[in-house]
């Protein structure tokens, strides 16, 4: 279950530039060492190595994934990348659903609603945190509709955390 945690966008930008400059670096190193050496072991002095080097290559980027995985992802550090991926991953969760959300909004179904309203929250976190307010500027009149539609039916509109089960019964209902 995820839930939204207040984060200062200048804070989360810092963060996510200096976690991205580390794991840039650490692929980079790891690319070419794994690069040379499968060169160096398997290839031929003076013929095209280019099939051993791309395959250093690659193995430079599976073992930077495994120790980004394995090592540096619960480190302090790499906190708000953690918290943005984790973000960006449960909205893309509802907007793989999106047209049975809005199809249970329609019909004025509790679970949509606040499914919705957990998106729209997500939605203008992931915006500030980004710095990409301009794009958020469309949606406003259907957010503000949408809270508006819960406080209505009685519903709260601070939905800060998603609900595996909502998106289940939203797929069963649909």
């Amino acid at each position: 279950m995820f839930e939204i945690q207040p984060m200062s966008p200048e804070h989360y930008r810092r963060q996510t530039r200096r976690s991205t400059l580390v794991i840039a670096l650490l692929f980079l190193l790891l690319a070419l060492l794994c690069a040379t050496a499968s060169s160096q072991l398997l290839g031929t002095p003076g013929g095209d190595n280019f099939r051993w080097n791309l395959i250093g290559v690659l193995a430079g980027l599976a073992l930077t994934v495994a120790f980004v995985r394995l090592q540096l992802w619960s480190r302090p550090f790499m906190v708000a990348a953690v918290y943005g991926w984790h973000l960006k991953r449960s909205l893309m969760r509802v907007t793989n659903q999106m047209h049975q959300v809005k199809a249970g909004v329609a019909r004025g179904d509790a679970q949509a609603m606040k499914l919705l309203r957990f998106y729209h929250l997500g939605l203008i976190q992931m915006h500030q945190l980004d710095g990409n307010s301009g794009e958020l500027s469309q949606l406003v009149r259907e957010i503000d509709s949408h809270r508006e539609a819960m406080q209505q039916r009685g519903l709260e509109p601070e939905q800060s955390r998603l609900d595996p089960a909502w998106l289940e019964a939203v797929k069963r209902h649909s």
